[in-house]
């Protein structure tokens, strides 16, 4: 059959090609339907594609191997062009008995578990070119399941450099062109698992989906997953424009979602945040993100939490952002959070509440809700919320008493230790009616343990109860101390000197009593007086120690 040039191809505005029709028809089932009416025309016959895959090049193969009758060897190295090319232009017709380009394709992807590492990933990437017949061919799928069926199976071998993935098997051979060739050589770094990394740095963010998708399918552990992810993000990043970082990171959030949170690094999380905190991600992005990191905050530190305030804002680290993720750690429902858990955020946030105390900026409410975040149950004592409070109207002495005893309602009197209360009833810094109520609550406290020593069956506490972590008895002048020595004594010898103790401790409430009457009188007066006079108030008498 002779050859003429009888119809001109324009390939995505890129070169345009003159070929013959009837050769193209022949294995092409796209253009036997472009031409079926027009047989016998044999001038100004033109076809323009503006999305053909892979362009002039792709174009190039595809006429070769029609003008060759279909003899073209298809390899890894033209393989996602042809199988591309195959689907956009319909190449299924066959001729001669030869196999369409369609037939020998298909036969070739079903032998990928033959192709080495190296072969794959060539493949993958010039998919990249080929979009988006790449994404809707189903080709991306089958490379990125063999892919991650070989980091699965990598992942999971005792033994870091097994002679079944080594860089000669012909079943998993990586290579040469690639970083993580020589990266995977070494024992060390394959033993981390994260010797693939670099291969799919340069892939776009929607591939990766993808590539996650089939690692989960393929049960790669999530923390090597996770780990991925913000390495991804990390090397993508410094090169991105700003809507491409937006967009990427929006993206690593999304994927990171679909994981077990229990296997991601905090810290790995909130440096995402810090990074994309000038970003204009979404707000569903951003609340995704610090919801995830929320979750996870039992894992913090206190250097962790110290982000200095966004531009605009007088506060000296950013207390909005903690109060957010602390309502993410405990979610709705508090009582679902483990007390073990709730108990080392407590510890953490008495740390953080001190630190932020001395800040000029910050405002009575804002400490408050600080220290109300989490519920009572999570401090066994607020010993350390003392001393932030006391830190904080040192720094802000001009606030009025009303804002003083507002700032003390974070207070729970009942678990201050009674140094705490003795220094409380001293502190001039702390409004009287404050000392007052740690009086009262000591008071209780007391009334409480007196009344268990009463019962003839009280509880008698073990030796190791009464002993320091140096292994001495500690000196504890609180009433508390008392009642659990007397209950070790021997009560044929001692218990007349423990019922003398005793009285003289409840003349010593009794005296407290009054003392508290006392003052609730003298506080009446004077807040009558302000109304009346609006004189500046006359200080209170502190209580003797």
């Amino acid at each position: 059959m002779g050859v003429s040039c009888d119809l001109e191809v324009d390939i995505n505005g890129e070169e345009t090609f003159m070929v013959d029709k009837e050769v193209l028809s022949l294995y092409s089932g796209r253009i036997k339907k472009l031409f079926r009416k027009s047989k016998g025309v044999t001038k100004g016959l033109k076809v323009i594609f503006n999305d053909f895959p892979g362009g002039a090049e792709s174009f190039e193969l595809m006429a070769r191997f029609c003008y060759r009758r279909g003899k073209f060897d298809v390899n890894p190295l033209n393989f996602s062009a042809f199988y591309c090319i195959a689907h956009f232009m319909e190449m299924n017709e066959s001729v001669s008995n030869t196999p369409n380009l369609v037939e020998q394709t298909e036969k070739s992807l079903e032998e990928i578990r033959y192709w080495t590492w190296s072969e794959i990933i060539l493949a993958l990437r010039q998919c990249q070119d080929l979009e988006p017949v790449a994404s809707t061919s189903g080709i991306l799928s089958k490379y990125f399941d063999s892919l991650c069926g070989r980091i699965a199976a990598s992942c999971a071998e005792p033994s870091p450099c097994p002679s079944s993935s080594s860089p000669d098997s012909s079943g998993f051979r990586l290579s040469c062109d690639t970083r993580s060739t020589e990266s995977l050589k070494n024992n060390s770094f394959r033993a981390t698992s994260t010797w693939w990394f670099e291969d799919f740095v340069a892939l776009e963010p929607h591939w990766i989906e993808m590539l996650i998708k089939s690692m989960e399918s393929k049960n790669v552990d999530h923390g090597i997953i996770s780990r991925f992810l913000f390495y991804y993000h990390k090397s993508s990043f410094a090169t991105a424009t700003t809507d491409a970082k937006c967009k990427l990171t929006e993206a690593v959030v999304q994927m990171l979602q679909s994981l077990d949170l229990s296997l991601v690094s905090f810290k790995s999380l909130l440096g995402m945040l810090r990074v994309s905190s000038n970003l204009n991600i979404s707000k569903c992005c951003r609340n995704q993100l610090e919801i995830m990191i929320g979750s996870l905050l039992d894992q913090a530190t206190l250097d962790n939490l110290l982000i200095p305030s966004p531009a605009g804002t007088k506060y000296l680290y950013d207390v909005n952002l903690v109060l957010r993720l602390l309502n993410s750690f405990i979610g709705k429902e508090a009582c679902c959070v483990a007390l073990t858990r709730l108990r080392k955020v407590a510890t953490l946030m008495d740390l953080y509440i001190a630190e932020v105390a001395p800040d000029p900026s910050l405002k009575p409410s804002k400490l408050l809700a600080l220290i109300r975040a989490l519920p009572d149950s999570a401090r066994l004592s607020y010993d350390g919320i003392y001393g932030a409070i006391d830190i904080y109207l040192e720094v802000h002495s001009g606030l009025s008493e009303e804002e003083k005893m507002r700032v003390c309602g974070g207070l729970n009197y009942e678990k201050l230790s009674a140094e705490t209360c003795n220094h409380l009833t001293k502190n001039r810094k702390f409004p009287s009616k404050a000392a007052a109520e740690a009086l009262i609550s000591q008071k209780s406290k007391l009334k409480s343990l007196l009344h268990e020593t009463n019962q003839p069956n009280s509880y008698k506490p073990s030796p190791s109860s009464l002993v320091g972590s140096k292994g001495k008895a500690k000196k504890d002048e609180s009433c508390q101390q008392i009642v659990l020595y007397a209950g070790k004594l021997d009560i044929s010898t001692e218990n007349q000197r423990l019922r003398a103790h005793l009285q003289g401790m409840q003349w010593r409430v009794l005296e407290l009593e009054k003392v508290c009457r006392k003052m609730q009188v003298q506080m009446t007066k004077m807040m009558r007086s302000r109304l009346s006079s609006q004189n500046n108030a006359k200080s209170l008498p502190r209580l003797c120690s």
